[in-house]
């Protein structure tokens, strides 16, 4: 691996290259020495550190919350991932080309090496330099508008059954919703990705007239 092509993407010049080697190695390359831990850290120092970049804008707590679940989906840091290249410096198994997961894990990753290399401060301008905070391209609520409208309606809130569908180097998960008898669906590799998609589904049909 070239480390220092992958340092200057991320404008970032780790004092411990195996932490930038831990960060970019998925499972299915190295079972004992992975990026899953650093996943787990990484997703939340970047909550931490995107709370801290928008708390005090001038929204009210459920609007934050929002905003900060967007900035942070998978949908949100895999182009992220891409921009930096993150995606072709993976260290994977051959047979691991189609997990999806990988790409906007490697970023939250990415943010935990950073973190334990360098320190917040580090960790804090990767962040600041690296996401849109513009508010542009910002996910669009689907889940929360269905149950507005179905509560508008006097009707329950919809309930979500989700199952299955992928492995564990390649998860995906089908959701569904019933509205009105009928029944929509989602695919994705998250199950908070898949039920956004049976969401959104049930809300483009109800909105085209089709349900009364």
């Amino acid at each position: 691996m070239n480390f220092s092509e992958v340092e200057q993407s991320l404008n970032y010049t780790f004092k411990d290259k195996q932490l930038l080697k831990r960060a970019l190695t998925l499972a299915s390359a190295d079972a004992d020495n992975n990026n899953q831990t650093l996943e787990f850290f990484g997703d939340a120092v970047l909550e931490f550190l995107v709370s801290e970049r928008i708390y005090d804008e001038k929204e009210s707590e459920g609007s934050l919350t929002e905003r900060r679940k967007a900035l942070v989906s998978d949908n949100a840091l895999t182009p992220v991932s891409l921009r930096l290249g993150l995606d072709k410096a993976l260290i994977r198994s051959p047979h691991d080309g189609a997990n999806k997961k990988a790409v906007p894990s490697a970023y939250e990753a990415v943010v935990a090496a950073i973190y334990l290399d360098g320190g917040i401060d580090a960790a804090r301008a990767f962040v600041n330099s690296t996401l849109n905070f513009s508010g542009c391209g910002q996910e669009v609520n689907f889940k929360g508008e269905l149950q507005e409208l179905l509560q508008g309606r006097g009707e329950s809130c919809p309930v979500y059954k989700k199952h299955s569908v992928g492995t564990p180097q390649n998860p995906e998960f089908v959701s569904e919703v019933e509205i009105f008898g009928k029944t929509f669906s989602g695919t994705a590799g998250s199950v908070q990705e898949a039920e956004k998609l049976a969401a959104k589904s049930a809300l483009e049909f109800i909105r085209k007239g089709k349900l009364c």
